[in-house]
């Protein structure tokens, strides 16, 4: 059994990756430790992302912390 992976604000900014390898979006909030991606980041996003000035709104998802495999330096791998 995996253990679950909880995020906290250091993850804010990762890109989140796939199982594939593709970058499907980024994370620009975490709360609760509930990431919430955004799945088109544009330049604005990502720094107010890694300066931890993200919002959640509706264009952005919430990421289940089931579907994570790992968490790196720079990015979120989910799960197949």
């Amino acid at each position: 059994m995996v253990d679950k992976i909880t995020l906290t604000a250091d993850d804010e900014g990762k890109n989140v990756v796939n199982a594939d390898g593709d970058s499907i979006g980024r994370v620009i909030s975490v709360e609760h430790g509930m990431a919430h991606v955004d799945p088109d980041p544009g330049l604005t996003d990502t720094i107010r992302s890694k300066l931890g000035w993200g919002d959640a709104d509706e264009d952005n998802y919430q990421l289940d912390p089931a579907s994570i495999e790992t968490v790196s330096d720079d990015e979120i791998h989910l799960t197949r």
